[in-house]
């Protein structure tokens, strides 16, 4: 791929987001989780690519948004933990 072709590609993807948004579909929440994703796959290309500060510096960055994303699943991980938890004393209890 060339550059007019990665040009060209970048323009039509752009302005299809563009008229998505006057349609009335937001691609905001799907973009918010996977731009950490776009950034640790930029930053692993760039580290194969003997790039290592870039690389290390997009793979942090990816990590830390996506790090930021998932502590909003912590409660429900916890809750599920220590319902499992409570059940296996429960089986435990019906051993002995």
């Amino acid at each position: 791929m060339n550059g007019k072709t990665a040009l060209g590609a970048v323009l039509v993807v752009i302005g299809g987001l563009m008229v998505m948004k006057y349609v009335g579909i937001h691609m905001a929440g799907i973009f918010s989780f996977l731009m950490p994703f776009i950034l640790i796959g930029l930053g692993a290309v760039g580290l194969k690519n003997n790039s290592k500060v870039i690389g290390s510096i997009l793979i942090a960055v990816g990590a830390l948004m996506l790090f930021g994303k998932l502590l909003g699943l912590l409660p429900l991980i916890l809750a599920i933990g220590l319902v499992v938890w409570g059940v296996s004393m429960f089986k435990r209890e019906k051993r002995v």
